[in-house]
């Protein structure tokens, strides 16, 4: 992906309240340990089965910041896209995740900001069993794209 041009998302005039994008996402053994490898995050909630079932929770648990991390994958790839950016959030998490789970984010336009340049965005998440995972409230800058000499000359180079 370096190096390599990409489409940018939706600029704010091409949004409206109402947009929304859902996907499922497994939260399978690979990924975790790829997310607690690059963060260096050992705790025995995340890894060990013997401890987590000392817990209420029974057995291994995903992190919530993963799942944190899969909304903002889905605002930077689909909507409003890449080239946008999570400027603030606000999220619960009120069930836990177990591995090997499947989940599906919703995430939803619920007001437009134009004189800020932001969207406010509901976040949802719910599991196989249709408990909710994860819910809360994200503003995004969406894509600015430059209108200048130098940024419509570089189009010729990409």
């Amino acid at each position: 992906m370096l190096g390599k041009r990409r489409a940018l998302g939706k600029e704010l005039k091409d949004i409206s309240i109402g947009d929304s994008y859902s996907e499922t996402k497994k939260m399978g053994d690979r990924d975790l340990l790829l997310y607690l490898g690059l963060s260096n995050d050992a705790n025995p909630l995340y890894l060990q089965h013997d401890y987590a079932s000392l817990t209420d929770y029974k057995k291994p648990i995903v992190p919530s910041v993963m799942l944190f991390g899969m909304i903002s994958s889905i605002v930077s790839m689909h909507l409003p896209g890449p080239g946008s950016h999570i400027t603030q959030h606000e999220m619960t998490f009120p069930n836990p995740v177990y591995h090997n789970m499947n989940v599906q984010f919703l995430i939803k336009v619920i007001a437009i900001d134009h004189h800020n340049q932001r969207v406010a965005m509901s976040v949802s998440g719910t599991d196989q069993e249709g408990n909710e995972v994860v819910k809360g409230k994200l503003y995004v800058c969406p894509v600015c794209k430059p209108n200048t000499l130098t940024a419509q000359s570089l189009e010729n180079f990409f």
